[in-house]
């Protein structure tokens, strides 16, 4: 076994990234306190051919020096908008015929296994802020919650974290789907 070299890997250009066709997935960042969180899931959006990133309230967006040390150059590649608040961002997303969910714990949420998903479905999860999570208002817009399931002592993961596991179960499922 080896390491696959940069030219092996395959890699986009910027322009063929941007030319590429995407997930119908919109990440929603509120109020996200780290700018680096921030980074971290432009840099898994990028990996997954996300549609766009979506950043409300606080949360830091691009041009900003610190989403753009830890993206590595995702922020250039990866459509981003932001919006003065969560809402604003949902109603565009509903009018624009997204089906809208945020990754948090609560009643009767979807746990993560449970997705089913198709391909040409237009669906964005909210992520909320790493200590508050997604604020209730917010939650009462969604069309839904998904739980990632956690067995541990602890119920909460970095959002970064929580976004690349949530992401790519998306991404997985659409895949899957694909080859079916």
């Amino acid at each position: 076994m080896r390491k696959l070299s940069m030219d092996e890997l395959g890699r986009k250009s910027i322009n063929d990234f941007k030319a590429a066709e995407k997930f119908s997935l919109v990440v929603v960042l509120e109020n996200i306190r780290s700018a680096h969180n921030v980074g971290s899931v432009f840099r898994t959006a990028d990996a997954f051919l996300l549609q766009a990133i979506f950043t409300t309230g606080y949360t830091a967006h691009p041009p900003h020096k610190q989403v753009t040390k830890t993206a590595l150059g995702a922020d250039l590649t990866v459509f981003t908008k932001h919006f003065d608040n969560a809402n604003d961002a949902i109603l565009n997303l509903k009018n624009d015929g997204f089906k809208v969910f945020a990754a948090e714990q609560t009643v009767n949420s979807l746990k993560l296994q449970q997705l089913k998903f198709e391909r040409e479905e237009k669906v964005a999860i909210v992520f909320g802020n790493e200590v508050t999570g997604v604020e209730q208002e917010t939650i009462q817009l969604c069309d839904g919650c998904i739980e990632i399931p956690q067995l541990g002592m602890k119920h909460s993961l970095n959002v970064s974290v929580a976004a690349g596991i949530v992401l790519w179960e998306f991404v997985r499922e659409k895949i899957s789907n694909e080859s079916n």
